[in-house]
Formats: structure tokens, sequence, C-alpha cells
């Protein structure tokens, strides 16, 4: 029997370690497959189930009302390569040595001694596979297929690195070539595919796929059937496709029997490119997007889905991020954690099944530098960047707020809590010093 499995918008943040313990038996090992969807600028304000009030995504409200809605979920960066870097290896960015976004001619890459989530499923006999957008090094030593992957479909880097600004931008199978400047209308449907393929042909043992859509960066291209058939416009219409694909990976899991052996996770890299106008996303509630470390450049949506092992219908406010994957899937295939590094992320599983944190996780704020931290409730910004240009509060630092009372950063409390901020700055200082000392061993 061929699994069809649509391992999509799967985001399978390791989080079914204890559901894997009791929630079925998926393949030979019984263990829970993984599926990791990564959108591509997608705004916190830009899903139906997180207020937009004219996309139209019912798949992704389904997969909501079915599972669990992370509403303080994090991205560990705000820009496309340390986002994704921080995904795959459960570090925060500055370890990777570099910290923003790669050009298609940067002769640097993913750290060959790095380990990603890839490498580890394999060692545990899972099946491995990204289709999409990799963005972590173009020479072929630092494609996908060198860091645990068995199978790479996609563009190297982000969708807009082409011509006339840059060269032929190329569609990689493998390490090679397929095709130049492909149709970038027929992606979203390609990618989908693909991973269905990949799930249909490993069924019998356990997998792990990987789907960093290039929608909706810009520049935008939905597919025939979508556009021009949401009233949000272009922007509108590539959501609304995403929002199909991730039904079709849904109804696919359960056709086939997998749905309760399968996490899957759909998240966004960073926030909304709010620069780009209409043809960018929403921030909805939080201030600013795409390259800030304000909360709408870093805070994005999130939902978990695992039926017969999360919670139906669940909101889960506690705070967690993209780091936090690599030690929930490794948990939930019985992987142990690399030895001699330092891990960020912590397993999401008891928090996934209903128990709280047993203690405040900290988020460090920092696309090249260290910006902010939130420890509880509290964020202490000091540093401050924005790609509008606007100097938020004037440029004042340092910024406090408190983002269950107020997540659009609106009231500066440092004057009346100095002591707050005094701790913080404490975390900031001590996280600081053990980054330089068991930071990384290469050079911006």
């Amino acid at each position: 029997m061929r699994c069809k499995a649509h391992l999509g918008l799967v985001f399978l943040m390791a989080s079914a370690c204890a559901a894997v313990q009791g929630a079925g038996q998926a393949g030979r090992q019984g263990k829970v497959n993984l599926v990791v969807i990564f959108c591509d600028d997608l705004g916190w304000g830009d899903l139906a189930i997180f207020g937009h009030p004219i996309i139209r995504t019912p798949r992704l409200d389904q997969m909501a009302a079915e599972g669990a809605r992370f509403t303080q979920f994090y991205s560990a960066s705000p820009a496309c390569t340390a986002s994704r870097y921080a995904l795959l290896t459960g570090r925060v960015p500055k370890r990777s040595g570099f910290s923003w976004v790669l050009g298609p001619k940067s002769p640097r890459g993913i750290h060959p001694n790095e380990v990603t989530i890839a490498e580890g499923l394999k060692e545990q006999g899972y099946a491995t596979a990204i289709f999409g957008k990799w963005h972590l090094g173009r020479p072929a030593e630092y494609l996908p297929l060198a860091h645990g992957f068995d199978e790479y479909l996609g563009l190297p880097y982000s969708n807009d690195m082409r011509p006339p600004k840059w060269e032929d931008i190329p569609l990689i199978e493998g390490n090679e070539v397929i095709e130049l400047n492909p149709d970038q209308r027929k992606l979203t449907r390609l990618y989908t595919d693909r991973a269905i393929d990949f799930i249909e042909r490993h069924q019998e043992q356990n997998f792990f796929v990987y789907l960093p859509y290039a929608m909706p960066h810009l520049p935008l291209y939905p597919g025939e059937d979508f556009a021009g058939a949401s009233a949000r416009g272009l922007y509108g219409d590539v959501v609304e496709e995403i929002d199909h694909h991730v039904g079709r990976i849904l109804d696919q899991l359960t056709k086939l029997g997998l749905a309760e052996d399968t996490l899957v996770v759909f998240t966004s890299d960073n926030g909304p490119w709010i620069i780009k106008d209409e043809e960018g996303g929403s921030s909805g509630l939080l201030r600013d997007g795409k390259g800030s470390t304000w909360e709408g450049g870093v805070r994005v949506p999130t939902v978990f889905w695992q039926p017969g092992a999360i919670e139906a219908g669940r909101v889960v406010r506690e705070v967690a991020s993209t780091t936090d994957l690599l030690p929930t899937a490794f948990a939930m295939a019985g992987q142990s954690l690399p030895a001699e590094r330092v891990i960020d992320g912590r397993d999401l599983s008891a928090v996934l099944h209903g128990a709280s944190a047993e203690r405040d996780p900290l988020f460090f704020y920092g696309p090249r530098e260290l910006h902010a931290v939130r420890s509880g409730p509290w964020k202490l910004h000091i540093r401050t960047s924005s790609q509008t240009g606007i100097k938020h509060f004037d440029g004042k630092l340092p910024l406090l707020f408190h983002l269950e009372h107020d997540p659009s950063e609106e009231w500066d409390l440092a004057e009346r809590y100095p002591e707050i901020v005094a701790e913080l700055q404490a975390l900031i200082d001590s996280h600081l010093a053990e980054v330089a000392e068991t930071g990384t061993d290469f050079d911006e």
C-alpha cells in the first residue's frame, strides 16, 4: 500500500515526544512522522484564524480547530537565512557565524559540523526530504543532500534573487540544475505534489518532510487556479493557495490513516514585508514587520496538528520558537541531542499535551546583533531597527514592554520599572558572554 500522506504544512516541531509513546504506530518503528511547513514572509495577522478579515484560510482554520494554535510563537530571526539555520539546528543565529541573508554568489553556507533535524532523524531510520527554498548556501557542499536530506527539489535562495538584478535563478533537484528561471506560478503546487509523492513512497518507514514554500515572499506568483480569486489581491491569492495545499496534505494524511501518527506544524520564517505596501502582508496588532525585532518582525502565526495526540481547539499562550523544533523532534524520535554544542531550543512535548512550562523560557531577539530579550511577559529593547526607516519612540533606549498587557509595544515602562530593566540587561550580558565562549569558530 502506498502512502499518499500530504506531509505539508507540518513544521512538525518534534512536539510529539509524549504522543509518540501512545498515539499510534507510524511505519515500522512506531514513531511519529514529522512534516514542517515553513512559509516565507507570512505575517502574524495574515490568516483568518489569526484575525484577518478578508483572506480566506478555511483549511488552516480547520487545522487550528483540530489542533493547537500558538499565539506567542517566534521565528529566531527576522530574516531568511538566519531563521532557517535556527529552525534546522535548534541554535540561535549568532552561533552560525552568519546572521542575516546569504546572496546567490556567497561562498559560505551552513557549517558542515552543524547537526540538522534531518541528520538526527536519519540516524533513527527516517526518510528525509526538502521541497522548497533552502537559502543556507549555494555550493554543493552546503546544499541539502550534504546535511541529512535524501531528496531535494527547490530554489537555493529567495525567489526575488533573479534577473535582471541577479543571474538566472536555478531550480535544483538533488545537486543538479534542472531548469533556469522556472515558472513560479507552478512552484507551490509542485512542492506539495512532490511532498505527497515522497510520503507515498516512504509510508513503510518514518519520514521527515521539510516544505519551505517560496510564498508569500515577493514577487508574488499565485497559481493559475488562484490568480484573482482573493479580495485581498495578489497577496491574498498566494496565501489562499497555500491554505488549499495545506488542506490537501491534511486530507491525504487522514485518508491514509497516518494523521494520528504525523505531527504537522505550520509557521513562517519571519514577519511580513510591510514596506511593500499592498503586496506585503500584515502584522495584525503587532508593531513593524520583517527585518525588525519588534514583535511584528518575529512573532509568527503557528499551528500544530496531530489528531488524537493534541487536544483539538487548544490555544497555547506559552512562549515558544523555531529553535524548539530540533529538540522536540529528536525527543519524539528517541534521538540524543548533539553533544559538545549548545542547543538553545527546548522540547515542547509537555506543552503540546497540556502541561505548563517548568520555567519561563528566555527569547533573545537578534538579526546581526542582539537587540532585545523576553523573559516572562517582559521585553527589553537595547537596540532597534526597522526596514521602514521609522525610529519608533524617537530612538529612545532602552525600552521596556509588558507584552501580555501590551503586545503592540505601545507603552514604554523602562522609567517606571528600572529594576526589571537591570534584571533583563543582566540576562543579555550573560547570554552574550556565553555565546562568545561557546558560539562558533568561524567569522561573519
